[in-house]
């Protein structure tokens, strides 16, 4: 295993040009992770809004495979607990890869070679799907990704043949995931942002373009979508640069990375233990917001339901084998991005096939914390919702009471 030079928590006090980009002036503006806690909120108050139309009844009558979600377990959730696993600003890797087996054993019933054969075979090209954003605060624990490859790994995966990724390539490089860290180990964002156009629009003044844009005006990741598989719904994203800074693409078509559909076999989906608002920022949207391209434009009008619609895709419905979400370090307000203000040791992670009932259960389990530190809370059912409309689409389990929670 390479050596650890980059820690995954980092002095919670750091603040750089990237990190107000994506934690503070980001949110502000709309850039980068837009203002869904806001619109969430907005919809809360004025009751369901009139739904807008998607293309998801077309995509729920292709036919389903063995793998498809919610997986081998459906509706079973696992919650593993060891309060030795980080001690002041430190994560023990050991203890980070005891949890994991443990989580493992429990969810499958099946020892790391057996577990492992459920769900892969070595001429997979499996993604690890991490969330980077608030790198070094509650970004995807580097330890936990390194318990993971080591899993595939000692199975006879090939580490070309695994490929660490996310929708932005600085973000990954910002939180650790590098070639020099994961030697062997391929790193892909689904795109490039120029951050330092986005700086200038934040700022009031002109911003150079030349580094994103093409000499025809087209974004330089357009290639890295693929134009025949896409999420339609029938709003427009906006036609300012700096929108297709961020989004490659305007318009009412989010394209699916060719990553998922022409080269990942499997994924595993590794997101952290946030809030987004009164909602969650875990399993489903780490994919859903994090496959496509254009997603701005979904926030106000779907928000929530645009987690349920793009799992049902697929290249993410069919590929999707195992949920692992990471509260090693949680935060319970402030997010989706990273606030070391609200961010605590809770020292657990969560095993799933079914990530809508990975969901449902951390839903609970954070509403329970922010009721603990005295954060006003919203338990509208427009924050589960899209659970239980998974359900109904066959996806996963959306009501708690058929959930099995296992906690180790």
């Amino acid at each position: 295993m390479a050596k650890r030079a980059y820690s995954s928590m980092q002095q919670p006090d750091r603040m750089d040009r990237r990190g107000f980009l994506k934690i503070g002036g980001a949110v502000s503006t709309g850039l980068v992770l837009g203002t869904p806690a806001l619109w969430a909120k907005e919809q809360a108050q004025n009751g369901t809004p009139n739904r807008i139309k998607t293309n998801i009844d077309s995509i729920s009558r292709i036919p389903r495979v063995a793998y498809s979600l919610p997986g081998p377990f459906p509706g079973k959730v696992v919650e593993v607990h060891n309060p030795d696993v980080t001690t002041e600003n430190n994560v023990n890797a050991e203890i980070v890869k005891t949890m994991f087996d443990q989580g493992l054993q429990q969810l499958t019933g099946r020892n790391r070679k057996k577990s492992f054969s459920l769900f892969f075979s070595p001429r997979d090209v499996i993604g690890l799907k991490v969330n980077p954003v608030g790198p070094g605060v509650i970004s995807t624990r580097l330890e936990l990704v390194d318990a993971v490859i080591e899993w595939l790994e000692e199975n006879g995966m090939k580490r070309n043949n695994i490929v660490i990724w996310d929708r932005f390539d600085y973000m990954l490089r910002d939180a650790g995931y590098t070639e020099e860290r994961f030697p062997g180990v391929r790193i892909e964002g689904l795109q490039t942002m120029d951050e330092e156009a986005a700086m200038a629009t934040m700022k009031g003044e002109k911003a150079d373009d030349s580094a994103w844009l093409d000499k025809n005006g087209h974004h330089v990741s357009e290639a890295n979508f693929d134009r025949n598989i896409y999420y339609w719904a029938d709003v427009d994203g906006p036609k300012d640069l700096p929108y297709l800074n961020q989004h490659v693409f305007n318009g009412k078509y989010s394209y699916f990375g060719k990553l998922l559909t022409q080269r990942l076999t499997k994924i595993i989906n590794i997101p952290v233990f946030k809030n987004t608002g009164n909602g969650i920022s875990m399993a489903t949207k780490n994919l859903g917001y994090g496959a496509i391209c254009n997603t701005n434009r979904l926030h106000r009008p779907l928000f929530f339901d645009v987690c349920t619609e793009v799992l049902a895709f697929p290249v993410v419905r069919d590929k999707l084998m195992l949920n692992i979400t990471d509260g090693i370090i949680g935060q319970y307000d402030g997010g989706p991005g990273g606030n070391a203000n609200f961010t605590w040791s809770y020292n657990r992670l969560f095993f799933a096939t079914d990530p809508f009932a990975l969901d449902r259960v951390c839903q609970d389990l954070i509403i329970k914390k922010r009721k603990e530190m005295g954060v006003r809370v919203n338990e509208h059912p427009r924050y589960t919702e899209y659970l239980r409309y998974a359900e109904r689409l066959g996806l996963g389990v959306g009501h708690l009471e058929k959930i099995e929670h296992v906690q180790v």
